[in-house]
C-alpha cells in the first residue's frame, strides 16, 4: 500500500549545495534538517530548492557548500500559520542522497512525477506578450490519510488543456521544480522578498474524474 502511494510523488534533483544544514524538527528521536541546493536550468539560470533530510542519511554537522549531490524523494508540503492565515511551505523530502563529482546534463538534473487530484479550479491567464499560463493545485496522497498540496504551472497548449480540468479530476504530471522570487507586502511601508516553489509542467494527462477519497 505505502509503496504504491510513494510512486505517485517522485523527485530526483542534482545540484550544488548552497547552504549549511539548519534544524527543522525531530520525529521519534530522528532529527530532520534543511539545506538549499542550486539546480541549473537549460537556460543556465538556477533554481534554489530546499531539501529536508534526515541526520541518519548524511552528517549534518559538516558544511558541504560547493559540493554536488544527487537526491531523490518526494515533494512535500505543510501549512505554516502566520499573520492569521496559512502559508504553504514546500520542500523535497529526501529518501536517498549521494555525492557526485560534477553536474550532469541540465535536462536530467531536475525531474518530478506527480499523480494526484485537482483540488481547486485551474486559473488560466495570458501574459502581456500573449503567452498562455494555467495554475493548478494538485493534491497528492501520502500514506496514512495525508496529502501534499503542490502548485503547478502549465504553459502554451498544456495551459489551454489544463484550464478545462474540473475539481476532483485525476491527473498525472511530469515536470521540474522551480523557484521564483516575489515581493510580499507586509504593510504600507514594509515589504519582504520571498521565494515560491512550483512544478513547471512539461507533460500532463487527465486520467479521469475520480475523487481521491473514493479510490
Amino acid at each position: 500500500m505505502s509503496d504504491k502511494i510513494i510512486e505517485n510523488n517522485q523527485v530526483t534533483i542534482m545540484g550544488e549545495v548552497a547552504s549549511r544544514f539548519t534544524f527543522s524538527h525531530e520525529v521519534f528521536g530522528e532529527g530532520f534538517y534543511m539545506v538549499d541546493v542550486l539546480v541549473k536550468r537549460l537556460s543556465n539560470s538556477e533554481d534554489r530548492i530546499p531539501l529536508m533530510i534526515s541526520e541518519r542519511l548524511i552528517d549534518v554537522t559538516k558544511d558541504y557548500t560547493g559540493e554536488f549531490i544527487m537526491a531523490s524523494g518526494q515533494f512535500r508540503s505543510y501549512n505554516r500559520h502566520e499573520e492569521h492565515k496559512n502559508h504553504l511551505v514546500l520542500s523535497v523530502f529526501v529518501r536517498e542522497v549521494a555525492f557526485v563529482d560534477e553536474e550532469l546534463d541540465g535536462a536530467k538534473t531536475n525531474n518530478i512525477l506527480l499523480d494526484g487530484y485537482i483540488c481547486k479550479p485551474p486559473v488560466y491567464r495570458k501574459t502581456p506578450l500573449g503567452r498562455e499560463i494555467a495554475d493548478l493545485l494538485l493534491a497528492v496522497n501520502r500514506p496514512y490519510g495525508k496529502s501534499d498540496y503542490i502548485p503547478c504551472i502549465c504553459w502554451g497548449r498544456n495551459a489551454r488543456y489544463a484550464s478545462g480540468f474540473a475539481v476532483g479530476e485525476h491527473v498525472q504530471i511530469l515536470g521540474r521544480i522551480q523557484s521564483r522570487e516575489y515581493v510580499k507586502k507586509l504593510s504600507e511601508t514594509e515589504t519582504e522578498k520571498r521565494v515560491a516553489y512550483e512544478v513547471s509542467v512539461s507533460k500532463l494527462e487527465c486520467i479521469g474524474a475520480e475523487i481521491s477519497e473514493e479510490e
